[in-house]
């Protein structure tokens, strides 16, 4: 609509919004009582009465620290790790004698974790306060006294203050809204940042204040507000307001919202009632549910395993060294003189052993630190960051008609992106696009519309058959009309005013009459061509306007009183401008199914137009209102098999007497504050939605997204199992199912539902207990037989279709493992009409009963709470807005994206995070090896091996870069193999490279090179002169040679671990062996004050000895040998499922379809869910193996493919 016209709207009693004008008479008890305490006086914030109530400012603040508090909270978010707190105790007790090296070298490797993870928050926290700078610091007008309204920041907003907001700019807090540019203070509000819905809502103020519409109406205004305390309920408000000595009720309608928009109003006048942390859209702003992945919690455990061994070995040294210490004292000598006791008071003394075993037990402790890996936790968080990094961009899940990438909102959960065992998906807006087109129709008992739904089409092909179009439907779709979005319909009996003619004309004008008035929408003109576009509350709402319109009813203007459209006359043939009066809109909700209004014609009738869903429709009928009921009954369910959403369409005449008594009682209880307001309200719109006329019902498609049926065909070859969670009719689900190839032909349904004639008749009696226990008996009766039909069959797939009645029995807790039993052994799982609640409940239930990785999809805000149920929540921004988005972990814009993100993204985060970890504790347990051993050499003396720093630095600079590039850029197979063997998924989802079973091989790996690196390196050196005069090797010496073998051992390691090599690679692998020479000079040169025993050890010592280098390549080689030779076995005769791929393209067979059909086809257990399962339903009834490839197969039999890891 354009400007200037909608500048005119006289909205008062659009009663969806309004439900009547204001009254003094209304309950306003609990007004000024507890949880309604809040005052406000308007325009007089400065007073002392508003002063004493001591309201908060309007600051925002979303960050986690503050200056004062950053230090010790983030120091206490790092001591929670109990690594951290045996890390802070050992460089503590490093400044006692006990400790073996110097305090600096030890604590110095704690400061650096600790730091950079605190510097990570530190800047993760700064850009939050640079965005709440900058909403705080936004501008708007506020009314300074005179009449004056000057800019001012938002956070210098107070309670009582009225601002001016114009057009485009968001609402600086909570305001009660006084008027606006429009005469009756009507206003237009986008609430898209508060609950995700992108329809515009319409807002209006109080009569009273409404023609407040200049800037000097406020100069001496005056008023008093009394509501409600503030909450996080973002549709709720009761309040009052005291004005020119009169008191008016205040609700929703009059209240917006700190971040909502104005939209297409020009300008509104607002009192702040909420400001800063009191509005709603911040007492709603709670902390998402922390996530865990279960390789995180897996790792808390293996840390905790290691300093229990830790501990063991320091007792096992302690009692040792007490034992050798208290045998020390051989006829009044020392047999170890060479330590010195006369030096220690208590260490070395035989006489007091016991207490030497203690001492050195805590020595122990501090020696051995190197058993744990410090920088572990920093490495994987910079990891998971750089992988979110690439996931966010990566192109291919880029949707370009919505301009929307992938968008990770956390790295806490990219391995658990490859361990999905079962997704739960909604089905509008996730499987489709939620975006409707108007299709078919039925009116007074006659089908029309001769589309076909991709469900039809789908159905055509489960049973054999081409779909044969008419020859009129052909011409017609050969001069088709350019696409019209929302309207997919075409039958010449109904187009271009040929209604007409059909023997029911009048009722298909009352039928399109009804959808061009019974709506919420608002009608936009363009100024340019004239066209009128519909901004409506959804999008079924926006396809019925348009259908009206395409066939001949144009709704083209709504007024304050009235709805007007352009509709052709059957008498004159000519399209004649009607104005209905509009009394009432009842508005459409989950509760009542249904929408009315009441509105009144030029010839003073009154007509209630309604239009619902057929479970409360029907019942609504009045006896003479019925008379093509069973038609439409029949064509709805054909409708539904279609796959088609559909709705009931009713009207009735009513008299004055009655409408009179009806809006007296609404808006009573629209007044009302009272706690039952909304049942008030319910009954009131129930007395009058009585004794309708059938007209019959619309039929409208969502449209499956593109991509969904071969990205589950792709997810079910990777055996994920997925369930579909929709509050859709049992019909229309189904069908959906059957058209993405959730179901096929030849499925054995497993149909649980509350339809059969003993519940029926129990629910005509009305007793509520004994409909409950029959209800509860039937569905577990029907889950057992279910049971035992999925047990007797072993070679058969079974799909399970449960309603919501059902299902909120099979959620009790003393039936729900019977029904989780029987879900988890069928192939598909449907449950339709599911409410919010039983989806959370659901994904509760698959999550603790299977203990396995459960990720829900979903885009809507009815999706939240599963999305926060589930180990994984991932939004798609569809069309229903973006609160599923702001909800989720990960968000993408289409359902086929997920195929990438877990086939792909998933498998390999999953193994770089596995490998990474496993080589941390290989690692760190080689050089901790050496440490230990030595000390064992030395008669636990606590004598380190290594110097101080050579120590500290061995996490920080000497191995680390190399891991964390692994866990950034390895690829064990490249996206496209990843894709088109979707089974490696399964390497995750029965976490083969994390089990209990390869952690031990990695750390068994280690501890043996470490024992190998030091006898090696003991045998080769002990008894060797190693300088030209003859002088054997130091302990200084010994620990050089060990340190450089070790290092070039366990990256040499690395570089056979990784699959996939890059320049970064190459360059931090070798460059962390360079840094180690390098350090090796550098250290070297520093005075011996500093540098102790390593001053010029390598210059005078190391590096011209030909042992040394011999010493270093040998260990080198003879340390890894065993590994490799392991490995390439391994690969050969007992390939994992990657190696087999990896095989393959090594061979150049990658590309050869029909040879990898064939490994797939005997890597797993036949599929039976998807577009493949059917594909490969036929091809068995039919064809057998191609002699050729089987040939191809039996001359790789070296490759062992029959010990490819078989889905579950």
């Amino acid at each position: 609509m354009a400007r200037g016209r909608r500048r005119k709207l006289l909205l008062s009693r659009l009663h969806a919004f309004a439900c009547g004008a204001s009254s003094s008479q209304v309950d306003v008890s609990q007004v000024g009582g507890p949880g309604f305490s809040r005052v406000a006086f308007a325009n007089e914030s400065n007073s002392v009465e508003a002063a004493n109530l001591n309201y908060g400012a309007n600051y925002v603040s979303t960050t986690k620290y503050t200056v004062a508090s950053f230090v010790p909270k983030a120091l206490f978010e790092q001591f929670r790790r109990v690594a951290n707190i045996y890390f802070l105790l050992t460089g503590c007790l490093s400044f006692t004698p006990l400790a073996p090296y110097s305090a600096g070298s030890a604590i110095l490797p704690l400061i650096v974790v600790i730091g950079a993870t605190m510097a990570k928050e530190a800047i993760e926290d700064w850009r939050r306060y640079q965005q709440d700078i900058e909403v705080n610091n936004r501008k708007v007008k506020l009314h300074q006294g005179e009449g004056a309204f000057r800019s001012t920041e938002w956070r210098n907003l107070r309670v009582g203050d009225i601002v001016k907001v114009e057009k485009d700019s968001f609402f600086p807090a909570d305001l009660v809204m006084l008027s606006s540019s429009y005469d009756d203070g009507l206003c237009y509000v986008e609430t898209m940042n508060l609950d995700g819905e992108t329809n515009l809502k319409l807002k209006q103020s109080l009569e009273v204040t409404s023609g407040l519409h200049s800037d000097s109406s406020y100069q001496n205004f005056n008023a008093i507000i009394k509501c409600e305390d503030p909450n996080a309920n973002l549709y709720t408000y009761v309040g009052t307001i005291e004005y020119g000595d009169q008191q008016y009720s205040l609700s929703p309608q009059q209240l917006l919202l700190r971040d909502s928009k104005l939209r297409n109003t020009d300008y509104i006048y607002g009192v702040v009632v909420f400001t800063g942390h009191d509005t709603k859209v911040m007492q709603n702003a709670t902390n998402p549910p922390s996530k865990r992945s279960k390789i995180e919690r897996l790792m808390g455990r293996l840390i905790y395993f290691l300093m229990a061994s830790l501990v063991l070995i320091s007792v096992i040294g302690s009692v040792v060294f007490g034992v050798i210490t208290h045998d020390d004292l051989q006829d009044g000598k020392m047999k170890r003189w060479y330590l010195r006791p006369d030096d220690s008071t208590i260490y070395f003394d035989p006489r007091r052993a016991a207490v030497s075993a203690i001492l050195h037990f805590l020595t122990a402790m501090i020696l051995y630190t190197y058993f744990v890996p410090i920088s572990l936790y920093v490495s994987i968080e910079i990891v998971k960051v750089l992988q979110t990094i690439f996931i966010n961009q990566d192109i291919q899940m880029y949707h370009e008609e919505s301009d929307k990438p992938a968008y990770a909102r956390t790295s806490n959960l990219n391995e658990e992106l490859g361990q999905v065992d079962t997704i739960l998906s909604d089905k509008t807006g996730t499987l489709t696009c939620n975006s409707m087109e108007f299709i078919k129709c039925s009116i007074a008992g006659i089908a029309y519309g001769h589309g076909f739904t991709e469900v039809e089409r789908a159905m055509a092909r489960r049973k054999g058959f081409p779909l044969i179009e008419d020859e009129e439907s052909k011409e017609n779709h050969d001069h088709a009309k350019p696409a019209i979005k929302g309207f997919n319909f075409d039958d010449a009996r109904l187009m271009n005013g040929q209604w007409v003619k059909e023997p029911h004309a009048d009722v298909i004008r009352m039928f399109f009459r009804l959808l061009a008035i019974c709506h919420t929408a608002i009608p936009e003109v363009d100024d340019a061509t004239g066209k009128i576009s519909y901004e409506a509350e959804s999008p079924d709402e926006a396809a019925f306007v348009i259908a009206a319109r395409e066939l001949g009813f144009e709704f083209y203007q709504r007024t304050q009183t009235s709805i007007s459209i352009r509709e052709l006359d059957p008498s004159s043939g000519k399209h004649v401008e009607r104005s209905y009066t509009l009394l009432n809109v009842i508005e459409f909700n989950s509760t009542r199914k249904r929408m009315s209004v009441i509105v009144q014609d030029d010839e003073g009738k009154l007509l209630l137009l309604s239009k619902g869903a057929d479970s409360v429709m029907f019942e609504r009928l009045a006896n003479d209102g019925r008379k093509f009921e069973d038609k439409t009954k029949e064509q709805m369910h054909e409708y539904a098999d279609a796959g088609l959403r559909t709705l009931v369409l009713g009207y009735c005449e009513i008299d004055e007497a009655e409408y009179k008594n009806f809006n007296e009682a609404f808006t009573e209880a629209k007044n009302s504050v009272s706690v039952d307001r909304e049942e008030k309200m319910e009954a009131a719109a129930d007395s009058i939605e009585r004794n309708l006329i059938l007209l019959g019902a619309t039929a409208v498609e969502d449209k499956l997204q593109s991509g969904v049926p071969e990205c589950i065909d792709k997810l079910a070859q990777a055996g994920i199992k997925l369930w579909v969670l929709t509050g859709d009719k049992m019909e229309t689900a189904v069908n959906i199912g059957f058209a993405c190839s959730l179901l096929r032909q030849g499925m054995k349904k497993i149909v649980i539902t509350l339809e059969g004639q003993d519940i029926i008749r129990l629910e005509k009696e009305g007793d509520k207990r004994a409909i409950a226990k029959a209800s509860k008996e039937n569905v577990i009766y029907q889950i057992n037989q279910g049971r035992q039909l999925v047990c007797s069959s072993t070679s058969e797939s079974f799909a399970l279709i449960i309603d919501g009645k059902s299902l909120a029995y099979a959620l009790e807790d003393d039936v729900k493992n019977l029904f989780l039993q029987l879900a988890v052994g069928c192939a598909s799982v449907i449950c339709c009409r599911s409410s919010p609640k039983q989806k959370a409940l659901v994904t509760r239930l698959v999550k603790e009963g299977t203990g396995k990785v459960t990720l829900a999809i979903g885009d809507g805000a009815n999706d939240v709470g599963m999305l926060q149920e589930a180990d994984i929540g991932i939004g798609i921004s569809g069309a229903e807005g973006m609160q599923a988005v702001m909800a989720s972990d990960v968000a993408i814009s289409q359902f086929r994206f997920l195929e990438r993100l877990l086939l792909v993204h998933g498998h390999w985060c999953y193994r770089r995070i596995s490998t990474m970890i496993c080589y941390f504790f290989y690692k760190n347990l080689t050089f901790g090896t050496t440490i230990f051993l030595y000390e064992a050499y030395t008669t636990f003396s606590g004598q380190a091996a290594y110097n101080d720093w050579y120590m500290s630095l061995y996490n920080v600079f000497f191995t680390s870069l190399p891991v964390i590039a692994l866990g950034v850029f390895d690829q064990d197979v490249s996206a496209r193999l990843c894709l088109k063997f979707p089974l490696l998924y399964q390497e995750g989802v029965q976490n083969m490279l994390f089990s209990w079973r390869r952690i031990l091989g990695w750390m068994f790996t280690g501890v043996c090179n470490g024992i190998l690196v030091f006898f090696f390196c003991i045998t080769a050196l002990q008894h060797q002169a190693f300088r030209k005069g003859g002088q054997v090797v130091s302990y200084d010496v010994l620990g050089g040679t060990m340190y450089t073998c070790v290092v070039w051992i366990v990256n040499c390691h690395m570089a056979l671990s990784i699959r996939y090599f890059t320049a970064i690679q190459h360059i931090v692998i070798w460059g962390s062996i360079a840094v180690w020479y390098l350090f090796l000079l550098v250290y070297g040169a520093i005075p011996p004050a500093y540098s102790t025993n390593a001053y010029r050890v390598f210059v005078e010592v190391l590096a011209p000895a030909p042992s040394y280098w011999i010493t270093t390549l040998f260990v080198t080689i003879a340390t890894l040998i065993p590994y490799f030779t392991y490995s390439t076995i391994q690969m050969r005769f007992f390939p994992m499922y990657h190696n087999m791929i990896q095989w393959i393209r090594h061979d150049g067979q990658a590309e050869d379809l029909e040879y990898c059909h064939i490994v797939r086809q005997r890597s797993v257990r036949p599929t039976t869910v998807g577009v493949s399962a059917r594909v490969d339903a036929k091809i068995n009834q039919t064809v057998g193996v191609s002699p050729r490839v089987d040939a191809k197969i039996n001359q790789s039999s070296s490759r062992r493919i029959h010990h490819v890891v078989n889905s579950p």
